[in-house]
């Protein structure tokens, strides 16, 4: 942000010169009589001293609340930060806290939206790249929700923005599916996220997200003219689809570039992508052309090129002609509101330690598949109503993968719960090979791995400044075999700080391959159930290991550390020598 800072004491002085230091953003100093001038300049004014001065300054001023810069005032003393101007679109509310953050003041809000925890609708459509279309003035809708009236959310995409919708919705929001429930709901307001120009009752207020989702292939003839009439007629063919036009981006054969159709659609300021007749031709479409391969070297354009902009989706057109072009659309595969699953990382055992958004997907899955044996059911107990969940302990992987696709194939949000981070000895690899099989959506949410818990319930510093600097994940050979490079006492080589995951059963033969290079009073720690109820960690020599795993009777969910790492106190980093002012100074 270009931000101005206005002050008319020697308090706001020194209250500026750390917001200069601690917030983001080009930041100047300008003086009262600056502010007309820069008004239209700046992205955002910070006003220190009193709250009149500030509204007399900007008063005359002001303009629309979508061209306002953001407006905070600073009282002298720095107890207070006042979002007094552009407090949503203009980003004054968000701007507030960050200030107020910096000096230890409290932050002062008075929209209602933000005091009551509800959608800034708003500014909904610039947070996730959406276009805003309100059937009503948005005071009216905004003054519907925030007073809590009954409100339909109607979603037919998901993105990042839907997500946030369905895992914030308010109380008095309820999710529709179509028009029959929206028209016998008694809603006062409709929410849409759509591509679709969806029709709502009358004297309902409606506000419509469009997601720039659908992409639309376009062939045309050569020179095609008049142009503005072939562009109506390529945006009637999509119109009469119920397409909104927010919604579309464009594509054709690369050697139509120069066509004045797809300049004055640029000029307009379209999306337009261009591809190869070899990229096109790779395309399987329902209505190949055999001229159109003679004259441009693929059987079809509008077609493919909708297709491969959409990445896989699904055909919303097929092919429609008019008399100068051929146009069709498909809805982008990453915009489909299909079944999803969410690979979640549980963490180390403790119910606290999964992700913030970990938790938020096993609060909104309709199916929680977690691994038994490894994570404490705990985990599962945020579980929504109505969801189904299951421990796959008892299950092979053909039941798992069953289980999970007869959810996905009824749209359902899936979250298979895994130990630690699923990306490290998480048994994910076959699970992914089925989703890429059968096309399935998914993502991975890391988790926190039991060798940080280790590092963090030893109290050590993994890595010691001048004696090591590198942290060694591994396992011994027990039923997996090793790569042969990958032996534990080839690794141990470096004297690194190690992590044994999935060992403690065969513990001689990870001590005696250890001790091939290892000193044998090397410190080690024998760590068992990392971080839930009946954590137990032992330390002690790795001459000593295999006696203290056997006499403990420590089983599989042992993690076992190896190295100088543990309980050192010897080494200090260069951070705190005094002559050291920053990580990367040349």
């Amino acid at each position: 942000m270009r931000i101005s800072i206005i002050t008319v004491t020697q308090e706001g002085d020194n209250i500026a010169e750390t917001l200069k230091k601690t917030v983001g953003g080009d930041i100047d100093m300008a003086g009262r009589s600056d502010v007309a001038r820069l008004f239209n300049e700046r992205d955002a004014f910070i006003f220190i001293g009193a709250m009149g001065i500030c509204v007399r300054t900007v008063a005359p001023l002001i303009g629309d609340k979508h061209t306002d810069p953001a407006v905070i005032c600073v009282d002298s003393m720095g107890r207070n930060v006042i979002s007094v101007l552009s407090g949503h679109v203009g980003g004054a509310n968000r701007l507030a806290r960050e200030v107020a953050a910096a000096i230890g003041a409290r932050p002062v809000i008075t929209t209602q939206s933000d005091n009551q925890g509800l959608w800034a609708l708003d500014t909904i459509a610039s947070d996730f790249g959406w276009s805003e279309v309100a059937d009503n003035a948005m005071n009216n809708i905004i003054t519907t929700f925030v007073n809590r009236q009954p409100t339909a959310l109607w979603l037919e995409t998901r993105d990042r923005g839907t997500d946030f919708l369905e895992e914030t919705k308010p109380e008095h929001v309820t999710i529709v599916g179509s028009e029959e429930e929206l028209s016998q709901g008694g809603f006062a307001l409709c929410i849409i996220v759509s591509p679709f120009r969806r029709a709502v009752p009358e004297g309902m207020l409606c506000l419509r997200f469009v997601p720039r989702a659908v992409s639309v292939g376009i062939g045309l003839a050569h020179q095609a003219a008049p142009a503005d009439d072939v562009i109506s007629g390529i945006r009637s063919a999509v119109a009469a689809k119920g397409i909104m036009d927010e919604a579309c981006r464009y594509a054709t054969i690369d050697i139509k570039s120069d066509e004045p159709v797809v300049r004055r659609m640029i000029a307009d300021g379209e999306d337009f992508t261009f591809f190869t007749a070899s990229q096109l031709s790779e395309i399987d479409v329902p209505t190949p052309s055999e001229t159109v391969a003679k004259h441009v070297g693929t059987p079809s354009v509008s077609e493919a090129a909708a297709l491969l902009l959409a990445d896989g989706g699904e055909m919303l057109i097929e092919k429609q002609k008019g008399s100068n072009f051929t146009v069709a659309a498909a809805i982008g595969r990453r915009w489909l509101r299909r079944g999803h699953i969410e690979i979640v990382g549980a963490g180390p055992g403790d119910p606290e330690l999964v992700s913030v958004r970990g938790r938020r997907m096993l609060e909104r899955a309709d199916l929680i598949l977690y691994a038994g044996s490894l994570v404490p059911r705990e985990l599962t107990l945020c579980a929504k109503e109505g969801a189904t969940v299951r421990s796959s302990a008892d299950m092979n992987l053909d039941e798992q993968c069953s289980l999970m696709k007869s959810f996905y194939d009824r749209g359902a949000f899936i979250v298979r719960l895994h130990t630690g981070d699923p990306c490290i000895f998480g048994a994910i690899q076959e699970q992914m090979a089925f989703f890429d099989e059968h096309g399935m959506s998914y993502h991975i949410t890391p988790g926190i791995s039991s060798f940080l818990a280790a590092a963090a319930e030893l109290r050590s510093q993994f890595t010691i400044p001048e004696r090591c600097q590198t942290i060694i994940l591994t396992r011994g050979e027990g039923r997996t075999p090793m790569p042969e490079r990958e032996k534990l006492h080839l690794l141990a080589r470096s004297q690194s700080t190690m992590c044994i995951f999935l060992s403690a059963s065969i513990v001689d033969d990870v001590q005696a391959q250890l001790l091939e290079e290892y000193p044998e009073d090397t410190p080690i720690a024998a760590c068992y159930h990392l971080t839930w109820k009946d954590q137990a960690i032992y330390r002690g020599k790795l001459k000593n290991l295999a006696e203290i795993v056997k006499s403990h009777d420590l089983t599989l969910t042992t993690m076992i550390v190896v190295g100088e790492a543990i309980d050192n106190r010897s080494n200090t980093s260069l951070l705190y020598d005094r002559n050291f002012s920053h990580l990367f100074r040349n």
